[in-house]
């Protein structure tokens, strides 16, 4: 572990940043000034399409303060008018949020609950499709990191591609780390954040929508901070301008960090080093007595869900032991077994799981 970090971060996000993207955030920025506006926030609009595979004349990038949770609400919020029906189709925390959000801002909408373990087919898609045909906008989660599972958006997209559906992809975990093709898969709406696969720090996420869709946004916002239309036309008119205090010094990590992404290869680069990670993980932990949750067939290399290994394991101890070792992992969070979570994801290569597994062989009382 190099000497600047007190550990590292093997969450979903926040996660393990390089040197440079946090040396990035040492100076300040003004959010009127040409350089930060234009120098900075469009090119990193300009770079999301070019890392989406995108050009401007049919889709554009829309960046809102806040978590990526405040991307889905705004997305959802803005894109799904009174007359319209949102279907959502969840297996795990993130889907069953799309849900809470819908509640709360009153949508007219239906969500199909799946075990979470349970991957989000075509076929259940088209079965949620014939019980609900008045649906017109259709929500799933990409890479849901209540367990790890990749759902099957290729097979989604082209159950759907006759329903004239507007397609909402969270693609938070999974943007940056796992290639989309956006266009190819009629996505309207893709939602991620600066602190995961691009591997930046917490403050703004960001949409990628087809500029028809997002046209037609104008005035259906109820909430003033998360009218993407509005914010979207002030990045336009005034050359990267937000319409309120923009996190600067986040943006600027996030900067550095798309630098960084393409110097490594771009998405199918970093895939390849997070497919390795996970690899090497799952490998080490089988031999020290952990079994992950999920079959490989529907596992993301994002993030990788281990069971308890037997019923009194005592994970705030377990936790607490990698922590001293300089290693952070996350807890669980499905209701269907106990488990706990380590990510694959951010500053963080092959060789530190070899180290993570071998202090987890120290912990359990065994070597490798």
């Amino acid at each position: 572990m190099t000497e600047n970090r007190n550990y590292l971060l093997l969450t979903p996000g926040p996660l393990s940043t390089s040197l440079s993207v946090r040396q990035a955030m040492l100076q300040d920025w003004c959010t009127w000034d040409k350089d930060y506006n234009e120098g900075v926030v469009t090119v990193i609009r300009q770079e999301l399409l070019k890392v989406a595979g995108l050009d401007d004349s049919s889709y554009t990038t829309v960046l809102l303060q806040g978590s990526g949770t405040y991307c889905v609400e705004a997305t959802l919020s803005c894109s799904v008018k009174p007359e319209d029906k949102l279907l959502i189709i969840s297996n795990g925390a993130y889907g069953k949020r799309m849900g809470e959000i819908a509640r709360y801002h009153g949508l007219n909408y239906a969500i199909i609950s799946l075990k979470e373990t349970e991957p989000v087919t075509a076929d259940i898609v088209l079965r949620a499709l014939v019980e609900h045909p008045d649906t017109t906008h259709l929500a799933v989660v990409h890479c849901e990191t209540t367990t790890g599972i990749l759902n099957p958006i290729e097979e989604i997209a082209a159950a759907i591609k006759d329903h004239e559906l507007t397609f909402i992809v969270d693609a938070m975990s999974s943007f940056g780390g796992i290639p989309i093709d956006i266009a190819g898969l009629g996505i309207d709406f893709l939602i991620s954040s600066a602190n995961k696969c691009v591997q930046g720090v917490p403050g703004f996420g960001f949409i990628i929508a087809k500029r028809s869709r997002l046209e037609a946004c104008k005035g259906v916002s109820h909430s003033l901070s998360l009218d993407i239309y509005d914010q979207w036309k002030e990045m336009e008119k005034g050359h990267g301008k937000w319409r309120f205090t923009s996190p600067t010094h986040v943006v600027r990590a996030f900067f550095q960090a798309l630098r960084e992404l393409q110097d490594e290869g771009g998405v199918e680069a970093r895939n390849k080093r997070y497919q390795k990670n996970h690899r090497v993980l799952v490998e080490g932990m089988e031999q020290v007595g952990f079994k992950a949750l999920l079959p490989s067939e529907l596992q993301s290399p994002i993030i990788t869900s281990f069971l308890y290994p037997e019923d009194n394991f005592d994970f705030a101890a377990f936790y607490e032991a990698l922590k001293q070792r300089g290693f952070v992992i996350y807890p669980g969070k499905i209701s269907e077994a106990p488990t706990f979570r380590i990510g694959n994801i951010g500053d963080v290569f092959p060789e530190d799981f070899e180290r993570l597994v071998q202090q987890v062989a120290d912990i359990r009382g065994g070597v490798r």
